[in-house]
């Protein structure tokens, strides 16, 4: 039996920049993860390419956990913090 995803990252344009939504295709998409770790590479990516993005587990995963927008540059890449 495989292990079920437990982790998702939802991303999209960045909705502080004043592009017309309606040309940049989907607003919001979501992919979803085995571990953290892939979850937080593909956050990055995300994020290079100058998107927005949450994250955080699946129902019914426990503990839940949600990255809101302003935190999940510091979660992908903890060295951002120091």
């Amino acid at each position: 039996m495989t292990q079920p995803d437990i982790w998702y990252v939802a991303y999209g344009p960045d909705k502080t920049l004043k592009t017309d939504i309606r040309a940049t295709g989907p607003v919001r998409s979501t992919r979803t993860f085995k571990t953290e770790a892939d979850a937080k590479a593909f956050a990055k990516e995300i994020l290079a390419k100058g998107m927005s993005a949450t994250a955080g587990t699946l129902n019914p995963h426990q503990p839940k956990q949600v990255i809101g927008a302003s935190q999940v540059e510091f979660w992908a890449d903890p060295e951002l913090s120091r």
